[in-house]
Order: structure tokens, then C-alpha cells, then sequence
């Protein structure tokens, strides 16, 4: 019997929670893991209450034309990261890893170079996570050290940036 490595086998997991994503432009799906053991899972959609964009049946930033990691105020979904951070407890996330899947809603690809946003980046932050790992493919992923790639590398200094 061959196995499936363990990053491959969470990123597994967590493309399996983006199923449940509502968006109509592309979904992720994210979980949290620290010694072995899924502290919380998210995926992208609606605050409880409002209705999610496949229930209205449209996407205001799809409408509107706007780019891809541009505009994120008119996007009615909480991302798949932001949703895991909710609903773990700090201490549990302290040091963990966060596995990151989006797929194109529209083909079913996996979202080419997909890494979180400049918010979710500043709440993977401060929940302590200690590492991020993004699927590129099936098979292969790229791993985001935290405290060297996004801490000591502060994006915000640098000149050009923005959403």
C-alpha cells in the first residue's frame, strides 16, 4: 500500500472543505493543524445571516469586473483562513501550520500562485501560526515559513503596495 505524505494528505483535507465554499469566482478551503491534530477548518462564504453568492445567484466583484486580489471590501464572503482563525482558540494555534487549497470556481484548476491576503496574512500573523502551506497541484505545494517570509519581510514597507 503506498501513502499519501502528510502535507499532501491535509491539503487533501482541506481541499475537500472548500466543497462547501459559496463563492461563484473561486473557492478555498483551509485547516489548521498542530501535532497531528485539525484544531479548525474553514472555507469561503457569507457571515452566518447573509445569504451566501450562490444563493443570490451573483458576485459583485465578478460584476464589477475586478481584478483578482483587488477590491476585497465589496466581497460579501469571510476567506477560508480568516474562518478557521475565527473558530480556534489562540493557544491551540500557536506554532501550527495552516494548509491552504483554491480552486476556480468557473474550471475546477487550482488557483494558479493562490496565496492569502494582505488581511488573512496579518491574522495568520497573530494567531501565532507558524507556517503556511499552499497547493499548487495534486501533488506539489509551497510552504511559507511565517516568521522569516511574511515577519521579518514586512510587505507594507515596501514601495507599491496595495490589494
Amino acid at each position: 500500500m503506498i501513502r499519501r505524505d502528510k502535507i499532501n494528505y491535509y491539503l487533501d483535507i482541506a481541499e475537500s472543505v472548500l466543497e462547501r465554499g459559496t463563492c461563484l469566482r473561486r473557492n478555498f478551503g483551509a485547516i489548521i493543524v498542530k501535532n497531528d491534530q485539525i484544531i479548525s477548518t474553514g472555507y469561503v462564504g457569507a457571515p452566518r445571516g447573509w445569504q451566501n453568492c450562490c444563493d443570490i445567484g451573483e458576485c459583485m466583484r465578478e460584476k464589477m469586473q475586478i481584478p483578482r486580489g483587488e477590491r476585497y471590501e465589496l466581497c460579501r464572503s469571510v476567506h477560508a483562513e480568516a474562518n478557521a482563525i475565527i473558530h480556534a482558540a489562540r493557544p491551540d494555534m500557536l506554532g501550527s501550520t495552516l494548509y491552504l487549497v483554491g480552486k476556480e470556481k468557473s474550471s475546477g484548476d487550482y488557483v494558479k500562485e493562490a496565496n492569502p491576503c494582505a488581511m488573512c496574512k496579518r491574522m495568520i500573523i497573530n494567531a501565532g501560526i507558524a507556517n503556511v502551506i499552499v497547493r499548487d497541484d495534486r501533488d506539489n505545494f509551497r510552504a511559507v515559513v511565517v516568521l522569516d517570509e511574511w515577519i521579518a519581510n514586512e510587505e507594507t514597507l515596501r514601495e507599491g503596495y496595495g490589494y
